[in-house]
């Protein structure tokens, strides 16, 4: 219940979806949790949310992940122990179809990010000798997902990025993991469920009901599920498990 008493954790994305519901698992599990997001009175509205114990005062920071220098003046002396790097995905879309240019956008903030974010906690992190990374990606890194393909390239990358820097890390005390949602009930399902209404003409609930054939758990997961296992990474009891990608996805990725 209190295993993160005396922890400070930074959460990317904070202000609603899985970002939020990891914010409040973290709370619930003792850490002082920082959010980051762009838009304040939202993030205000989240941080209202979190359990609150004698040993906790939650803060916020408002940022854009794109603007990486900014990012990393804000959070570099914040004293972190664990770092959730999570960012809204990119539209959907063929991928051979896709503008050069938005691929280096979206590059940017998954990666560009991720790294920034990760210099500014990593002295801390090393001085302590302990810390945790935890970068909520996609099943699409096990096996690619249709009409996805921006999020696709860019999501593989940061898999790559993190098991490159778990085996750095290690050493350090620090482990690097990856959570990759299955469908889950957040604005970012309801986007993807949106454009293949609009792609197929197909009904909302013949798109959720052919998405849910592959799913054998038969439905869309609640940000609360995805969001127990990243608290659980983020435990002291787990510091022997780093460089995984752990789906979360009610056993719809066919691959081992």
């Amino acid at each position: 219940m209190n295993a993160l008493i005396g922890k400070k954790a930074l959460v990317c994305g904070a202000s609603e979806g899985i970002g939020l519901a990891c914010a409040k698992a973290l709370a619930e599990a003792g850490a002082q949790v920082t959010l980051l997001a762009r838009r304040k009175s939202v993030l205000n509205d989240a941080k209202a949310q979190l359990a609150t114990g004698a040993q906790q005062s939650h803060a916020t920071i408002v940022a854009d992940v794109l603007q990486l220098e900014a990012v990393h003046a804000a959070i570099q002396n914040g004293g972190f122990d664990i770092l959730i790097n999570n960012s809204a995905g990119p539209p959907g879309g063929a991928l051979h179809e896709a503008d050069p240019a938005r691929l280096l956008q979206v590059f940017q903030q998954h990666v560009m990010a991720n790294q920034q974010l990760l210099q500014a906690v990593l002295p801390n992190m090393q001085s302590k000798r302990w810390g945790r990374v935890i970068n909520i990606i996609s099943t699409s890194v096990k096996e690619p997902i249709p009409m996805l393909g921006v999020s696709n390239t860019v999501r593989g990358a940061v898999a790559a990025w993190s098991k490159t820097l778990a085996s750095e890390l290690g050493k350090d005390g620090i482990t690097v993991n990856n959570v990759l949602p299955g469908y889950t009930r957040t604005q970012r399902l309801g986007q993807i469920i949106q454009s293949r209404v609009e792609a197929s003409g197909q009904t909302v609930q013949q798109v959720e009901s052919a998405m849910l054939a592959s799913v054998p758990a038969a439905r869309f997961a609640d940000a609360e599920e995805i969001a127990h296992a990243v608290a659980f990474l983020c435990h002291p009891q787990s510091g022997y498990i780093n460089g995984i990608n752990l789906p979360v996805d009610g056993g719809r990725t066919k691959s081992l």
